[in-house]
């Protein structure tokens, strides 16, 4: 009987660390987070064609998903975007950093440079 009780307060005493340990982590995690990135185009078939294929394979690689881009946009209030946009999730703001600042990206962007101009900014995602 002893060693009943004995397996069963390990038991207990086991879950109740890995509970902990779990919380913890979990308290840790970062949240997602977001790009926005404005581009005024300034030549649509080199951009198109040279730039888009490079950056958006270097971002793709970096784990970036990608969740509009570029197409119909509506203004619910005040004036839309006159430039087309571009959402992307990423795990964190430090892997969405990674990904703009990844050499194969930078190389994309000597090129994109010649064709667009660009506004980017990521912004974590509320986790309620």
């Amino acid at each position: 009987m002893k060693s009943y009780s004995t397996v069963a307060l390990s038991i207990l005493i086991g879950f109740g660390a890995g509970a902990a340990t779990v919380q913890t982590l979990h308290g840790q995690a970062k949240p997602p987070a977001f790009t926005i990135v404005e581009i005024d185009v300034t030549n649509e078939e080199g951009f198109t064609k040279e730039y888009a294929p490079i950056a958006g394979k270097a971002l793709m690689d970096a784990a970036a998903k990608f969740l509009a881009r570029g197409g119909k946009t509506v203004s619910i209030e005040g004036e839309p975007p006159k430039k087309p946009v571009v959402v992307q999730q990423w795990e964190n703001v430090d892997k969405a950093q990674a990904g703009f600042t990844s050499d194969a990206y930078k190389e994309g962007r000597k090129i994109g440079d010649k064709y667009a101009k660009f506004r980017i900014f990521a912004l974590e995602a509320v986790t309620q």
